[in-house]
C-alpha cells in the first residue's frame, strides 16, 4: 500500500476514535425544553396529557444510561469498582462503589460520625452538604418513597407523620451505616450514539444521608464517598429512574480484571448475546438457580434427582446462588467449600498449604496457575455455565504465592448457608441482568471493547465504551493515549508532505 494511503486510512480511524471519545468526555451542560403536544383537551386533562408525553420522552432519552467504571475486583488491588454520580445544584461529583448485591444509595453527609477523610483511588473525598445545594430536600415520613423504603427494611419502628425519614442499612460483613433521607437533582450520561453521551437531567432521587458509620472500612486505601446500590428494591436507584418513567429495568456490566474499569449501562444489550437463566422470584438479591458445580470437568457438587420406586424421580429443592458485584471473592457453603478445594488441589498432592490473616489458604507455586490447576465451572438452569479460570480463583499477594479465591464463610440466609459468587466469577465477563423477563445472563467478553444498547424511543443501537475513570481529570487513559497517537500521526503526515 502508498504510505502516505497507509498513513491517511490510519489517520481517518483514530480521528474517529478520537472524536467519539472526545465527545464522551468532554460533556457540555445542556438544558433541555420540552415543548407541548397537540391536544384538543383543555383543564386538567392537558397536564395529564403533558405528564404523560413527558414520561415517553424521558423514557427516550434515558434509556440507555453510561456509569463509567474506576477500580478493580482484585483482591490485592482496590476490590471494588466505583463510578461517578454528579448530584445537587450545583452539580457536585460523588465517587460511589458499584453493587448490585443491595438496593440503597447512600453519600456520605456534613457531619458524619467515622465517615472517610482521604482515599487513594485518585479523587477527594466529597461529603454530600444538603445546605449547598438548592435543590436538595429532606424526605419526611408522610412521603411515598419513604413508606415504601419502610417496607423494604422490614423494620419494627414506625415513621411518624411530619418526622425526618430515617434510613439504616446492615451488610452482610456486619458493618452498619445510617441516617436520614434526602432527594435531590441527579445528571447522568445519556448513550446517544457515534461513541458520544450527552449531560442529561435525570430528575430528583432519593438516596441516603450517611451520618453515622460502624464497621464500614475507613482506609484511606480504598475509600469512596458511598455506595450506589443497583438491586431490585423500590430504593434502588435502578427502581426509581423505572418508576419515574425513564428507563426499563435492565443494565448489564462488564468488569475487567486486566486493565480495570469497564463497563456498565442502564438499557436492553443487543449486541453481544447471552446464555440467560431464570431469576429466582421472590428473593431481595439477584438469584439464580444452581444446578452442578464441576472442576476440571467433573461434578463435585450437584442437585441429582432422587429415584423412587425404580420408576419415578423427586426432584429436589433448587438451589440459589447470589450474583454480587459488590463482592470481591466467592463464598461457598462448608461442604461444598471443601468438595471444590479438594478436587482443585488433586494434581497436586504435595501441596502444602497455609493460613494467611486467618482467613485465607495460599501456597508456594512458580509455575503458570492456568497450567497447573483445573478450571471451575457453575452450572445454571437451562444450562448456563460461568466458567472461572485458574488466574481467577488464584490471585497472587507477593512473588511465588498464590491464594484461593473460595471462601468457607458462606452468606447465611434464614440460617442455611447460600452461595455468593463475586468478582472472581463475574469478570471478564458481560452479565445482563433483566428484571423485565426475570432472567440473568452472561457471555465471556473482552470487557475493554464495547456493547451495543438499543434506545428504546428511537430504535436505534449505540455503543458503550469501556472506561477507567481518573477522577482527578474525569477523562480515561485510554483517551489521552489515543489523543496523544492521534496528535503524533497529524505530525508525521505534514513531514510526509
Amino acid at each position: 500500500m502508498n504510505p502516505k494511503l497507509a498513513f491517511c486510512v490510519t489517520l481517518v480511524l483514530i480521528s474517529e476514535i478520537c472524536i467519539g471519545v472526545s465527545n464522551a468526555n468532554f460533556v457540555f451542560n445542556v438544558e433541555h425544553k420540552f415543548g407541548g403536544i397537540n391536544s384538543t383537551a383543555t383543564g386538567r386533562s392537558i397536564l395529564t396529557s403533558l405528564k404523560a408525553h413527558d414520561a415517553r420522552r424521558h423514557g427516550r432519552m434515558l434509556s440507555a444510561v453510561d456509569f463509567r467504571l474506576g477500580g478493580d475486583g482484585l483482591p490485592t488491588g482496590t476490590g471494588l469498582y466505583y463510578t461517578k454520580l454528579s448530584i445537587g445544584t450545583p452539580p457536585q461529583d460523588y465517587y460511589v462503589q458499584v453493587d448490585t448485591g443491595s438496593d440503597n444509595l447512600w453519600i456520605n453527609c456534613a457531619g458524619c460520625d467515622r465517615c472517610p477523610l482521604k482515599t487513594d483511588l485518585g479523587f477527594k473525598i466529597t461529603w454530600y452538604d444538603i445546605k449547598s445545594s438548592s435543590t436538595g430536600k429532606t424526605i419526611s415520613c408522610d412521603d411515598e418513597f419513604c413508606s415504601s423504603a419502610v417496607r423494604d427494611a422490614d423494620e419494627d419502628s414506625v415513621c411518624k407523620i411530619g418526622r425526618q425519614c430515617e434510613f439504616s442499612v446492615a451488610y452482610g460483613d456486619g458493618s452498619k451505616t445510617s441516617g436520614y433521607y434526602v432527594r435531590d437533582k441527579f445528571k447522568f450520561d445519556k448513550i446517544s450514539g457515534g461513541l458520544k453521551t450527552s449531560d442529561m437531567d435525570g430528575g430528583d432521587i432519593a438516596f441516603g444521608c450517611s451520618i453515622k458509620q460502624s464497621g464500614l472500612s475507613t482506609d484511606s486505601s480504598t475509600a469512596v464517598d458511598g455506595i450506589v446500590g443497583f438491586g431490585q428494591g423500590n430504593t434502588s436507584i435502578l427502581s426509581q429512574l423505572y418508576f419515574s418513567g425513564k428507563t426499563k429495568r435492565i443494565f448489564s456490566h462488564c468488569l475487567d480484571s486486566v486493565q480495570g474499569g469497564g463497563i456498565f449501562a442502564l438499557g436492553e444489550v443487543v449486541e453481544p448475546k447471552v446464555q440467560t437463566t431464570p431469576m429466582v422470584p421472590g428473593k431481595a438479591h439477584y438469584n439464580a438457580y444452581l444446578e452442578r458445580i464441576e472442576v476440571g470437568g467433573s461434578a463435585v457438587w450437584n442437585t441429582k434427582a432422587v429415584a423412587k420406586d425404580d420408576m419415578l424421580s423427586v426432584k429436589p429443592e433448587k438451589t440459589g446462588a447470589i450474583i454480587d458485584s459488590g463482592t470481591t471473592l466467592a463464598y461457598l457453603p462448608d461442604d461444598v467449600h471443601d468438595s471444590v478445594m479438594s478436587a482443585t488441589k488433586k494434581k497436586h498432592p504435595g501441596l502444602i498449604t497455609y493460613i494467611v490473616d486467618n482467613e485465607y489458604t495460599c501456597f508456594k507455586y512458580e509455575k503458570n496457575v492456568d497450567d497447573g490447576f483445573p478450571v471451575v465451572s457453575f452450572h445454571f438452569e437451562n444450562a448456563a455455565a460461568l466458567y472461572t479460570y485458574p488466574h481467577d480463583y488464584l490471585f497472587s499477594t507477593m512473588k511465588h504465592e498464590y491464594c484461593f479465591g473460595w471462601m468457607k464463610k458462606a452468606h447465611m440466609i434464614n440460617g442455611k448457608q447460600v452461595t455468593l459468587l463475586g468478582d472472581i466469577v463475574l469478570a471478564d465477563k458481560l452479565i445482563v441482568y433483566n428484571l423485565e423477563d426475570m432472567t440473568i445472563g452472561w457471555t465471556e467478553y473482552n470487557c475493554s471493547s464495547s456493547i451495543k444498547v438499543k434506545d428504546d424511543g428511537s430504535g436505534k443501537l449505540n455503543s458503550v465504551v469501556a472506561h477507567e475513570i481518573t477522577p482527578s481529570s474525569g477523562h480515561t487513559l485510554i483517551n489521552e493515549k489515543v489523543i496523544t497517537l492521534f496528535v503524533s500521526i497529524v505530525m508525521l503526515w505534514y513531514l510526509i508532505e
